[in-house]
C-alpha cells in the first residue's frame, strides 16, 4: 500500500495501526488519521513537497530502466498494456481489479467512514484518500462534506446554457455543455492568467478542482428535473452528505437509495489512468488546460458506449431480455437470447473488461448490495442468471480474454429497482463520480509538476519497414 510517511507530517499527526485482512488473507496495516486538522488543502501542503522529492529522485536514479517492450500489437490495439503513465490514486490489477491508494474495495468499505452503521463508505471519505494516501476520521470527512456544500453554488449562466439545448438532447451533451459554462469561474485560468510560478499552479487546480466537485451534483440534478420531471428543480439540503444529497436533488429520498448513491460515486471515482475519460482528462490537463476544461473533455469521452455509456446499453439489453422472454426467463431461454444477440454482431453489454481478468469487485459488491436490499427484485434475479449463463458462452465463443460481469453489468439493476428507471441518464451519474479521481490526479499532477503528454506515433509503412530489418 501506499502511504505517504512525511517527518513533518508525523511531528503533527497522531496514528492508530489497525490490523486488516485483505481479501487473499494476508494481513495489511493501515495507517488512520486521528489528528484534529480538519481541512484538507492544509494535508496537501505538508504532503507535496515530499512526493516532489520522490518523483526528483525516482526520476534522477532510476529514470533509464526499461518497463518493457513495445510490441507491434499495442502500436495497432489502441496502446493497450503499455504501461506509460503516471497515476498516484489508485491501481488496476488485471486479477485483484482496483485499489485506491492501495485499498481494495472491501477494504474502503471497512475503513472509511459511513453516514451510519455497518453502512456503505461516504464519497468524500474516497477524495480525502485519494488526495492524500490516508484514511480519514469521521470529523474530518464532515469537515469536507460541509465544505462541499458550502462551495456549492452554480451561476445563472450555467442554467442559461443548458437551456439553450433541445430538451431531447443526451444528458452527457447537456451535461458536459454545463461543466463548460461553469470554466468562467476558473482560478486556474485567472492565477495563469496573472503570472503564477508554476511551483504553486496545483493551488488554483485544488480551488478549481473542489469547486468543480461540489457543483457536478446540481448541475447533474438539473438536467435529470429538466428532462423528466417537467423541471421541478429541488434544492440542495445542508443536513444532508454529498451522496444522499446527490439522490436527493435526483428526486430519491429513500434512505436505501441514499446508501445505494454512496457506494456508486464511491467505486466509480477511479480506475486508474488508462481508461478513455481518466487518459483525457490528464492528456487535455497537460497542455495545462484547467480542470473544467479537462474533465468536459474526459466527459465526452465518457459518453461513448465502448466506455461509460456502456451503462444505459447494459439496462436497456436487460429490459429487451424481458420484453422477448418475460421475467420468470428459463436458463435455456436466456442461453438463447445470449447466443442470439452475439450471432447478430453485437457484444452482450456489461462482460468483459480491457484490463480485468475476473469479475469485476465493483460488481460484485453491488452484488452483495442487492443481496441484503433488494434480493426478490426480478431484474436482479434475471442479473443472477446472466452471471451463471455468460461467462460459460463468453468461454466457448473463444475470443474474449475476460468473460466475466464487469462494474456497468449490475448498476443500472439498482437504480432502476429505487425508481431511477431513465437509462439515458446514467452515465451522467458515471461523469458526476469520475470527476472525484480525475481531479484528485489533477491537483497531483500540477503538484508533481509532470509534462506535457507527447507520445510518438507512426506510420504503417515505418512499421513495416521497421519489421522488414527487424526480422532481416
Amino acid at each position: 500500500m501506499v502511504l505517504f510517511r512525511s517527518v513533518s507530517a508525523l511531528s503533527k499527526l497522531r496514528s492508530r495501526v489497525v490490523r486488516q485482512p485483505s481479501l487473499n488473507s494476508t494481513v495489511r496495516w493501515l495507517q488512520i488519521q486521528t489528528s484534529s486538522d480538519l481541512d484538507l488543502q492544509s494535508q496537501l501542503r505538508e504532503l507535496i513537497p515530499e512526493q516532489q522529492e520522490r518523483l526528483k529522485k525516482l526520476k534522477t536514479e532510476h529514470g533509464k530502466v526499461q518497463l518493457g517492450n513495445i510490441t507491434v500489437d499495442m502500436v495497432l490495439g489502441g496502446m493497450r498494456g503499455m504501461t506509460g503513465l503516471l497515476w498516484e490514486t489508485s491501481l488496476l490489477d488485471a486479477d485483484e481489479g482496483i485499489r485506491f491508494r492501495g485499498l481494495s474495495i472491501p477494504e474502503c468499505q471497512k475503513v472509511l467512514p459511513t453516514a451510519k452503521p455497518e453502512g456503505e463508505p461516504l464519497p468524500e471519505g474516497l477524495l480525502w484518500l485519494l488526495l492524500t494516501g490516508k484514511v480519514p476520521s469521521k470529523d474530518q470527512v464532515d469537515a469536507l462534506s460541509k465544505e462541499l456544500r458550502d462551495r456549492a453554488t452554480v451561476p445563472d449562466h450555467v442554467y442559461r446554457a443548458i437551456d439553450a439545448l433541445p430538451i431531447t438532447a443526451h444528458p452527457m451533451t447537456q451535461f458536459s455543455t454545463g461543466v463548460m459554462a461553469l470554466q468562467v469561474q476558473s482560478e486556474f485560468q485567472k492565477a495563469y492568467e496573472k503570472g503564477i510560478h508554476k511551483s504553486k499552479y496545483w493551488e488554483p487546480t485544488y480551488e478549481d478542482s473542489m469547486n468543480l466537485i461540489s457543483r457536478l451534483p446540481l448541475v447533474a440534478s438539473y438536467i435529470y428535473r429538466r428532462i423528466y420531471k417537467d423541471g421541478n428543480v429541488i434544492p440542495v439540503d445542508n443536513a444532508l452528505d454529498y451522496g444522499a444529497n446527490f439522490s436527493h436533488m435526483l428526486g430519491f429520498d429513500d434512505p436505501k437509495m441514499h446508501e445505494l448513491m454512496r457506494l456508486y460515486v464511491t467505486i466509480h471515482t477511479d480506475h486508474e489512468g488508462g481508461n478513455v475519460s481518466a487518459h483525457t482528462g490528464h492528456l487535455v490537463a497537460s497542455a495545462l488546460s484547467d480542470p473544467y476544461l479537462s474533465f468536459a473533455a474526459a466527459l465526452n469521452g465518457l459518453a461513448g458506449p465502448l466506455h461509460g455509456l456502456a451503462n444505459q446499453e447494459v439496462l436497456l439489453w436487460i429490459k429487451s431480455v424481458v420484453d422477448e422472454c418475460g421475467e420468470n426467463v428459463s436458463t435455456e431461454q436466456l442461453k438463447e437470447y445470449v447466443w442470439k444477440t452475439l450471432k447478430s454482431g453485437k457484444v452482450v453489454p456489461g462482460y468483459g473488461h480491457g484490463v480485468l481478468r475476473q469479475t469485476d469487485p465493483r460488481y460484485t459488491c453491488q452484488r452483495e448490495f442487492a443481496l441484503k436490499h433488494l434480493p426478490d427484485d426480478p431484474l436482479f434475479q434475471l442479473v443472477s442468471k446472466l452471471y451463471e449463463v455468460v461467462p460459460p458462452i463468453l468461454t466457448e465463443l473463444g475470443k474474449v480474454k475476460n468473460p466475466w460481469p464487469n462494474v456497468d453489468a449490475h448498476s443500472g439493476v439498482l437504480l432502476n429497482h429505487f425508481g431511477l428507471t431513465e437509462a439515458r441518464y446514467y452515465t451522467v451519474l458515471f461523469g458526476v463520480s469520475r470527476a472525484i479521481g480525475i481531479c484528485s490526479q489533477l491537483v497531483w499532477d500540477r503538484a508533481l509538476g509532470l509534462p506535457l503528454e507527447r507520445p510518438k506515433s507512426v506510420t504503417m509503412e515505418w512499421l513495416e519497414n521497421f519489421c522488414k530489418k527487424a526480422n532481416a
